[in-house]
């Protein structure tokens, strides 16, 4: 993969006037020097003791963690972020390391003692270690590196944590996606309704899912009637919300009566749905920033802007598609050479692959890509230690979630955020990064049979 993104970038800012490949003046010439530094980083990495990564993997997480302030006060600001450490000629960015140091604290931390993750003070320890680096590169501001760090929930989820609330964020998703397409009252009945259906299949009483329809009815009428002649101030939304509140104030003595674990699930799930719906338009117009909210526009077909935000996706679209099913060639992309898709070397470089090798090499690629996971999952189960387990677990979490971002956003599947793909784009942190998370794993489970935790 190393060997295939060097001969890619070479392609992405090919320059006829500079030909050799070895040329310290452009890119490909300085990736390969971050690759011939990478082979001596990997071996260094597994040389290293497998007792040291469990040992000093709250020294590493703190060491990081610290460095993810400094960037903060004393960084390079870069295109708008302040995520860079210069020395010189060279630059380093923090966030690439903090991947492997919170996944080896994550790991030392679930396993240390068997942590039950169905335990409350557990989970929000695990949540705490794996949000502190988000938070601090959603600073600099980058979105995209610190959305990475969500992807450590999935191990979180394969080490015991309460299916409830993995569910529940896939639904956060899909609802903050749903809110900006649909008008929020009919999304609210909708939720209503299916709350009903739900709670209907759990109890397979229609008598006690029809009452509580109707006394949801007569309240949200009452209401509607008050705020029609008195209050004038609430509006459809607050009405239903209050409705179910009052709904469920009602029906919480059935509830305790009978023990109804189910029915009280599906309430809570209905009103934190309800809030979450409400609160969706305050995060996406307050919190998001206007070039993200543009982008996650353009993704979801609300606007169009194929001159303006929407440039680069447009492009890159462009740029696949034209390849058709074997590609034009190598170093013969048109949309390469004339420089239509920015950062096409970098966060872009999977357009290179799809102009110049077609649909077949694209597949080619994902192939290898879908190996490698799916080669490191066998790795993870086959561990006899939880600490290698875990740790492995979050090396196929990160890589997964930047193959699957990083591939969606060059054929808008997924918004702009602006993360590499791993040991294909140019960049040395990220070269570095990459490397020693993966490496450090081989290294765990070439030790597989010591124990360790």
């Amino acid at each position: 993969m190393i060997i295939m993104g060097w001969l890619n970038i070479y392609a992405a800012v090919y320059n006829e006037d500079r030909t050799g490949m070895i040329d310290l003046t452009q890119r490909y010439g300085k990736q390969f020097v971050w690759i011939i530094a990478t082979l001596v980083l990997a071996v260094f990495v597994v040389i290293v003791d497998n007792r040291f990564y469990l040992f000093f993997a709250w020294f590493i997480y703190g060491a990081l963690i610290l460095l993810l302030i400094l960037v903060l006060l004393i960084g390079k600001e870069i295109n708008g972020a302040r995520s860079w450490f210069e020395f010189g000629g060279l630059s380093l960015q923090p966030s690439e390391f903090a991947k492997f140091g919170t996944v080896l604290a994550l790991a030392s931390f679930l396993s240390s003692k068997k942590q039950d993750l169905t335990r409350l003070n557990v989970l929000i320890s695990a949540v705490a270690i794996i949000l502190s680096p988000a938070l601090l590169i959603a600073l600099q501001p980058d979105m995209g590196s610190s959305v990475v760090y969500f992807a450590l929930f999935l191990v979180l989820f394969r080490e015991g944590m309460s299916p409830y609330v993995f569910v529940s964020a896939l639904l956060m998703l899909i609802l903050f996606f749903f809110t900006l397409l649909f008008d929020k009252l009919y999304l609210l009945v909708a939720l209503v309704a299916f709350a009903f259906f739900l709670s209907w299949f759990a109890t397979r009483k229609w008598k006690l899912c029809f009452s509580g329809l109707g006394i949801l009815v007569l309240i949200s009428g009452v209401l509607y009637t008050l705020d029609h002649f008195v209050f004038g101030s609430l509006g459809n939304e607050a009405i239903i919300f209050i409705s179910v509140l009052f709904s469920g104030i009602i029906y919480a003595f059935y509830i305790y009566l009978k023990k109804a674990r189910n029915i009280m699930i599906i309430y809570l799930f209905l009103i934190g749905s309800i809030l979450f719906v409400n609160s969706v338009d305050y995060g996406f117009n307050n919190i998001l920033k206007p070039h993200q909210k543009e982008r996650v526009s353009i993704m979801m077909g609300l606007k169009s802007d194929p001159h303006g935000t929407g440039y680069n996706v447009n492009q890159s679209i462009i740029s696949i598609g034209s390849g058709g099913l074997t590609g034009k060639g190598y170093l013969q992309g048109t949309q390469t050479k004339f420089k239509f898709v920015p950062a096409q070397s970098t966060d872009f470089i999977f357009c290179t692959v799809g102009e110049e090798w077609g649909f077949i090499g694209s597949i080619v690629v994902i192939g290898i890509y879908l190996f490698l996971l799916l080669r490191l999952i066998f790795l993870a189960e086959r561990q006899r230690s939880a600490f290698a387990r875990i740790y492995g677990y979050g090396v196929i979490s990160i890589i997964f979630t930047h193959v699957f971002i990083n591939i969606g956003m060059t054929v808008g599947l997924v918004p702009v955020i602006g993360i590499p793909l791993p040991f294909f784009s140019y960049g040395g942190s990220s070269l570095w990064g990459f490397t020693i998370l993966l490496f450090i794993f081989l290294r765990l489970d070439a030790s597989r049979t010591e124990y360790l935790i």
